[in-house]
């Protein structure tokens, strides 16, 4: 315990040094002070000392790596986004705010439930409905109809769908056995699919479909049947590419940018070129080209970071997310039962697939998908849905701590 106390103290003072040091770069950029950019870095620290102290606080169980780690990242996604566009952070930071209360009730809620019974269903069905919404209500944004705009503001359903999709699957693998008892759950992962493809939400799809796989196998252990769901995500992803074009086009761009440069290559050549040349130190913060990478703030952040701060910075990124699988996997190993194991395990798939699908995409290894770097990328609903799920992980994190200290006070042994 005092090493990992140790440990995390460490940890938050060099992020309190990287936020300060960033927004002072950004401070005198272009020759220019900028007090708004010292303000903002030092908003920032208060902001997650004063977050960290609180919850440390009021949750003695929580899993401080897990919120250092989520810190970090959004840390690192506010600075990029102020350095893109200062408006931008603004926003972020207020939704940030209004996320880490939404998170906290998260946390209230699922250390105090067992797993919601006859409500998962209510889930699925709502989960349906936001997905079914965005073929009907929703604008094109980027070739996909995955926005709905309520004037005051906008929202993406399928963030908050995915959210439901984890409950719903962490309800089914955790009370059904035989295999006629999954076929609800098969059709309910069937249709998000469908609607997700229909509406051109490739990624979300491809999120959903590997969440499902890795959930039903470390569920159930049937390896045959997993095979089979692999085959038939197989069999749905060549069906997808002839028939539907944009799919083709996806595909195709990915298999050579270059040829389409002027057209739909020109996002993955930018951001390729951004790599390249950040080198592995970077060019330096302020010191990059992020307005010549379409969508540089959301989908294609991970460019600029890697353009500015190189791509050393880069694979530290991803260090933290492989902090969540640490873990999100050791939470849910501790878990007092299978459904709130699932809940975190499908938290941390989902969180740790969706950044690894979207840099893949970015650095042109897999086809690009248009999603979002969770807790990075700039957008609400991304990032509100990213702080839920980590309030799902903490809240059982929490559980598995009073289950942990309740075990010791039976042994008769004293309690930190």
């Amino acid at each position: 315990m005092k090493i990992s106390r140790r440990s995390t103290k460490a940890i938050l003072f060099l992020q309190q040094i990287f936020i300060l040091s960033a927004f002072g770069l950004l401070t005198i950029q272009n020759g220019n002070l900028d007090f708004m950019a010292i303000a903002m870095g030092v908003a920032l620290c208060v902001f997650n000392l004063l977050q960290y102290n609180i919850l440390k606080a009021a949750f003695r169980h929580m899993d401080r790596f897990v919120l250092l780690a989520a810190q970090f990242l959004w840390s690192v996604g506010i600075i990029v986004i102020y350095r893109i566009n200062p408006e931008y952070a603004f926003k972020q930071g207020i939704i940030l705010f209004g996320s880490t209360i939404v998170s906290v009730i998260v946390m209230l809620v699922i250390r105090k439930s067992h797993d919601f019974g006859k409500w998962n269903w209510l889930f699925m069905l709502l989960a349906i409905a936001l997905l079914g919404s965005t073929l009907i209500l929703s604008k094109t944004i980027g070739g996909a109809k995955n926005w709905i705009d309520l004037k005051i503001f906008s929202f993406q359903p399928s963030e908050f769908a995915k959210i439901l999709f984890i409950m719903g699957s962490a309800y089914f693998l955790s009370t059904r056995e035989k295999l006629f008892s999954f076929f609800p759950y098969i059709l309910f992962t069937g249709i998000c699919v469908i609607l997700l493809v229909a509406a051109k939400e490739l990624g979300t799809g491809l999120l959903l479909c590997g969440t499902f796989l890795i959930l039903f196998f470390a569920a159930t252990g049937r390896i045959f049947l997993t095979l089979i769901g692999v085959g038939v995500f197989g069999v749905g992803a060549y069906a997808s590419y002839h028939i539907f074009s944009h799919v083709r086009t996806r595909v195709e761009v990915w298999l050579d940018p270059w040829s389409s440069y002027n057209d739909q290559g020109y996002q993955i050549v930018q951001g390729l070129m951004a790599l390249a040349s950040g080198g592995l130190f970077g060019v330096g913060l302020g010191n990059g080209m992020p307005n010549v990478i379409p969508a540089s703030h959301t989908d294609y952040i991970f460019s600029v970071i890697g353009e500015e701060f190189g791509i050393l910075f880069a694979a530290v990124v991803i260090v933290f997310y492989l902090v969540f699988i640490v873990r999100g996997m050791l939470i849910a190993l501790n878990a007092e039962n299978i459904y709130d194991a699932l809940l975190v395990f499908g938290c941390t798939c989902m969180l740790s697939l969706q950044g690894f699908i979207i840099i893949g995409g970015v650095i042109k290894l897999i086809p690009l998908t248009g999603i979002t770097l969770p807790f990075i990328s700039y957008g609400g609903s991304s990032l509100l849905s990213s702080m839920i799920q980590l309030g799902i992980i903490e809240g059982v994190a929490i559980k598995n701590g009073k289950k942990e200290e309740k075990e010791l006070r039976m042994m008769g042994a004293d309690v930190l």
